[in-house]
């Protein structure tokens, strides 16, 4: 595995803490690991939308193939860790996800993240295609930014105080969105009316 990107930190050991983010008081509620640090330009959207809502992350390189008795370890010891959901990414025979859902009590989220070949489609058929029984919440290739909000979604279901706090935040983000989108058709109305105006009258 090559040497991981400087602009992130990723751990030895899954519970180390200098792999999470969100302040050092903060116990990490969510986890975001891949197949290796060549998917963090994809995985970093998770940790930006996390970020957006004071959620406390760690983030690490958990690869099922190269050492599987590391990624078995971190699913089965998540929850008494604390987190409340797992964001999984990996590309190729994107086993990550799966293997994860089966060995924890978590939700986890699956992020098919696209190689140089087939765009990602390998990624995201390999994620998505689960046997009854252990899902994957899995999101659309290099989605995710959706992955990050999903999992804010999933810890303001909850009860509490941090809940009730995520809850108000993503009222207040998908409030928003409305004003954005309300905005941008306002701006289309007028460009387009301006153009009818501006038009020389048929006849």
């Amino acid at each position: 595995m090559s040497e991981p990107n400087e602009e992130y930190a990723v751990s030895a050991s899954p519970t180390s803490e200098g792999s999470i983010r969100g302040g050092p008081e903060l116990a990490p509620l969510v986890g975001i690991v891949m197949g290796s640090d060549s998917d963090w330009p994809v995985m970093r959207r998770a940790a930006e939308a996390l970020d957006e809502f004071g959620i406390a992350y760690e983030v690490d390189v958990v690869s099922a193939h190269r050492m599987p008795r590391e990624m078995v370890a971190y699913g089965e010891h998540a929850a008494d860790r604390g987190l409340q959901v797992i964001i999984a990414g990996a590309g190729g025979a994107a086993h990550l996800p799966g293997m994860l859902a089966s060995v924890t009590v978590l939700p986890v989220i699956g992020v098919p993240v696209p190689l140089a070949y087939l765009d990602g489609m390998d990624s995201l058929l390999s994620i998505v295609q689960m046997p009854a029984g252990v899902p994957v919440a899995t999101v659309s290739i290099a989605g995710a930014r959706n992955a990050g909000l999903l999992a804010a979604r999933i810890i303001g279901a909850g009860s509490g105080a941090e809940a009730t706090r995520v809850r108000a935040l993503m009222a207040a983000f998908q409030a928003d969105l409305s004003d954005q989108a309300k905005a941008k058709g306002a701006a289309l109305r007028a460009n387009v009316e301006s153009q009818a105006r501006t038009q020389p009258s048929g006849g």
